[in-house]
């Protein structure tokens, strides 16, 4: 594997400790190459002192110093920018000398840790120099991070570009979320009980709330954020994904072919639900408490525009125009500086058409719900009612909750672990295609142009759950947000 942008945050915090732990598991052979491409001019022992450090901050699994050595034989750095034709000529002469000793046969995965503007860069070199094109018995992937794009046709440019110099198989657009075990659990929860699928559908259901929200603030990431946007960042990749998961047909296989296809068809039938001064709520974090913690607000952070208009919370309504999803409402919202770190998924049900409780005695109930917790306490939770213990008639909401941490011993592997691992065996099921992405973002598309004739986002204060038009967005309908 080369990495591009091995000196960042993201390789150093999430990329090499899962490389080293996927070793740790013996998952990799043992003549696994990992080359680094960067402007340090370090040389193969500096990159080694840089990857150690990164494993011992960053890995899941107990360091064994017999695993790192093994690991750290096949590191090499190369320095250079990504116009630099003979650094790549270097490049390609290391991914060679690889080849000819330690048996990595011409198979090599490219890994972008690189904003979106360099990727072009990238792949024409790539391409310049001889690297994107296998021979026989031989494979070329190019793994690719997020943002792929800020619209659909940047998004189309981008995939041009690739499909310009990879084939379509070949390239991994990698959603870190789609890695995570209790996603995947999606999947088992919906097609392995005969319990659940019944009421999957719109007869039972009234809505579906999905929800990332983060507790921290944007101190540091300016030249990554600013510009962006809480619906660019979050919605149009992770959630988005995640109602696809949620609202799919049963595939007849999963494999990867099958499983796009489903999630394509649903996502074809979605679309923004108008008129978007209703029916969307974006924001923006002012000063306010986190915790016990005062904090600013973004345009004090530093390196953002005193008078940026960047919204930090954002929430839209989706619709599936499908016979199971008709007249059901998909809520999708993210935020920083909100009340609590949670990623979850609700699926709220309708209530019972008849209940023969006389007043008073079911005032308490709320709605059911199946609750799927993607982080940070993974699980289902089921709400439910049930009768107060004592002589009267009285209800109340009562939880049934499963927990990983409870239920399985062993410990689940970090999302970008399970994601490498599935690019070098070239198992594609977790990766968005680029129909998928180009879709994502026509769903997306007529929000952000509605928000960007709007001026300022609305305000709201860090440690709150987000904007007042938030909760009016759901009021209208009769409804409110789920507080994690």
């Amino acid at each position: 594997m080369v990495i591009f942008g091995v000196t960042g945050d993201l390789a150093r915090k999430k990329l090499l400790p899962a490389i080293y732990d996927l070793a740790n598991r013996g998952l990799l052979p043992g003549g696994f190459t990992l080359i680094g491409y960067g402007r340090r001019e370090w040389d193969k022992a500096d990159f080694q002192d840089y990857v150690r450090e990164a494993i011992l901050n960053g890995a899941r699994t107990q360091f064994h110093e017999n695993v790192w050595q093994r690991l750290a034989e096949g590191l090499e750095f190369v320095r250079g920018n990504f116009d630099d034709d003979a650094a790549f000529d270097d490049l390609a002469a290391a991914c060679k000398r690889s080849d000819e000793h330690r048996g990595t046969a011409g198979n090599w995965a490219y890994y972008l840790s690189v904003p979106p503007e360099f990727f072009a860069e990238v792949v024409h070199q790539l391409d310049r120099c001889g690297m994107a094109k296998a021979g026989a018995n031989e494979w070329r992937r190019v793994i690719i991070e997020k943002p792929f794009g800020h619209d659909l046709a940047s998004a189309k440019k981008l995939n041009d570009v690739v499909g310009a110099v990879f084939p379509e198989r070949s390239v991994f657009r990698i959603d870190h979320y789609l890695g995570k075990e209790t996603v995947q659990n999606i999947l088992a929860l919906r097609f392995s009980n005969q319990m659940f699928e019944p009421v999957w559908n719109s007869h039972y259901i009234d809505h579906v709330q999905i929800t990332m929200a983060e507790d921290i603030g944007l101190g540091g990431r300016a030249s990554y954020y600013d510009g962006i946007g809480a619906a660019r960042d979050v919605i149009q990749n992770h959630l988005i994904q995640l109602l696809a998961l949620v609202a799919m047909e049963e595939p007849t296989s999963f494999s990867p072919a099958q499983l796009r296809a489903e999630k394509l068809k649903v996502l074809r039938a979605t679309s923004a639900v108008g008129p978007f001064g209703k029916t969307t709520a974006r924001g923006q974090y002012t000063a306010g408490w986190q915790g016990s913690k005062k904090v600013v607000g973004l345009r004090e952070e530093d390196g953002f525009d005193p008078e940026s208009t960047t919204e930090t919370y954002a929430a839209c309504t989706l619709q599936i125009e499908s016979r199971r999803w008709a007249g059901v409402p998909f809520y999708l919202r993210t935020g920083k500086r909100l009340g609590r770190r949670v990623t979850e998924i609700a699926l709220v049900f309708k209530r019972p058409p008849y209940q023969p409780f006389s007043k008073g005695q079911a005032d308490l109930l709320t709605n059911n719900a199946v609750v799927i917790r993607v982080q940070p306490d993974e699980g289902v939770l089921m709400r439910f009612g049930s009768k107060v213990p004592g002589p009267g008639m009285e209800l109340r909401d009562v939880n049934m909750d499963f927990s990983y941490s409870e239920a399985f011993t062993e410990q689940s592997p970090e999302a970008y672990e399970r994601l490498i691992l599935d690019a070098l065996l070239d198992e594609s099921s977790l990766f968005p295609t680029n129909s998928e992405v180009e879709r994502s973002w026509e769903i997306l598309d007529p929000v952000l142009d509605y928000w960007a004739e709007q001026g300022r986002p609305d305000d709201y204060a860090a440690g709150t759950w987000g904007p007042a038009s938030a909760d009016r967005m759901l009021a209208k309908d009769g409804r409110v947000w789920r507080r994690p």
